[in-house]
């Protein structure tokens, strides 16, 4: 394991617990059409992508109202249910001693930084890049185009894409980085499934792993 240069975050369910937000939004969404409720068990296992990107197959010529419907239903109560995952806040703390941070998340992109602007993490990061932020959502590499010339930074192993799934272990390899998982991935598979390049059981382990990173000598790469 060498110093990274940069480190690039996933939102839900890595740093933050907005899980309630989404599952509301979405049973708002299906009461609407008629279509059967999830529990919180099947909204970790089943969201992944980015709305524009999965709300056609879900909802077919209708799914821009369904996205009206849901993206009403989740501001109503987002910031009200929004919680810092265990551990997140150190974990933050301890990136910052090693270079410029920033999110790339599935979530849109004004409710991101709606998220952010109210936990009062803006100023740690340099940049929040949410769907529809770039060209492409998550997993293409547009937003992290987008996220590391805010930083600074090319693309490399020196940067670590830190997020929960394999989707997002897949995205970060797409875009040159290096695969962190934390947490585990109970609800996609476990680890075998996500295949990460690094592994943290939780962000109190990952904070501790990136202290000891910062006392390694920085190697350039920016």
């Amino acid at each position: 394991m060498k110093r990274p240069a940069c480190i690039l975050w996933d939102w839900d369910n890595t740093l933050v617990d907005g899980w309630a937000a989404i599952q509301h939004g979405l049973n708002v969404t299906f009461r609407d059409f008629g279509m059967q409720e999830w529990d919180r068990e099947t909204v970790l296992a089943r969201v992944r992508g980015s709305l524009r990107d999965t709300f056609p197959g879900m909802f077919g010529a209708e799914w821009e109202r369904a996205r009206d419907v849901f993206y009403a239903a989740v501001r109503s109560c987002h910031l009200d249910v929004l919680s810092p995952m265990p551990g997140a806040v150190a974990a933050i703390g301890a990136a910052a001693a090693l270079g410029p941070q920033g999110v790339i998340s599935n979530k849109q992109g004004p409710l991101l930084r709606a998220e952010a602007a109210h936990l009062g993490w803006n100023a740690g990061f340099a940049v929040l890049v949410g769907a529809g932020d770039a060209a492409a959502d998550k997993p293409d590499p547009a937003p992290f185009v987008m996220a590391l010339a805010a930083c600074g930074v090319k693309a490399g192993a020196h940067v670590w894409y830190v997020g929960d799934t394999a989707l997002d272990m897949r995205a970060a390899r797409a875009a040159g980085c290096t695969a962190v998982l934390v947490g585990g991935a109970p609800h996609d598979g476990g680890e075998a499934n996500a295949n990460p390049d690094f592994a943290f059981a939780d962000a109190a382990s990952l904070g501790a792993a990136l202290r000891a990173c910062a006392a390694m000598p920085a190697e350039g790469g920016r």
